[in-house]
């Protein structure tokens, strides 16, 4: 299956997520009536929401833009890789130094 690409269906497919969330958070606020709850769940979906915009903006535009993402696991996949470099940047430079 290819990438969506009409428009419509994008926003569409955007407005089934925020539809979906609301009907989870309404559901869950029905069945538990209660304002620290609603504060809890509104600060965890905000966080969520912002750590994605991270992953993927962020990362791509004011940190390293050599990196595309994928979905989460390629976020971490890149978080491990880069790791790795820095790891193999501090042997290789300790070799030269001749510890």
């Amino acid at each position: 299956m290819g990438d969506i690409t009409d428009k419509r269906l994008l926003y569409f497919k955007g407005g089934m997520f925020v539809g979906l969330g609301l009907l989870a958070v309404g559901l869950i606020l029905f069945e538990h009536r209660d304002l620290r709850l609603a504060i809890l769940l509104a600060i965890a979906i905000w966080s969520f929401c912002r750590a994605y915009y991270f992953a993927f903006y962020v990362i791509q535009h004011y940190i390293d833009p050599s990196y595309r993402f994928a979905g989460l696991g390629s976020f971490v996949a890149y978080l491990f890789r880069r790791r790795a470099d820095k790891f193999r940047q501090r042997v290789d430079k300790a070799d030269k130094n001749g510890c």
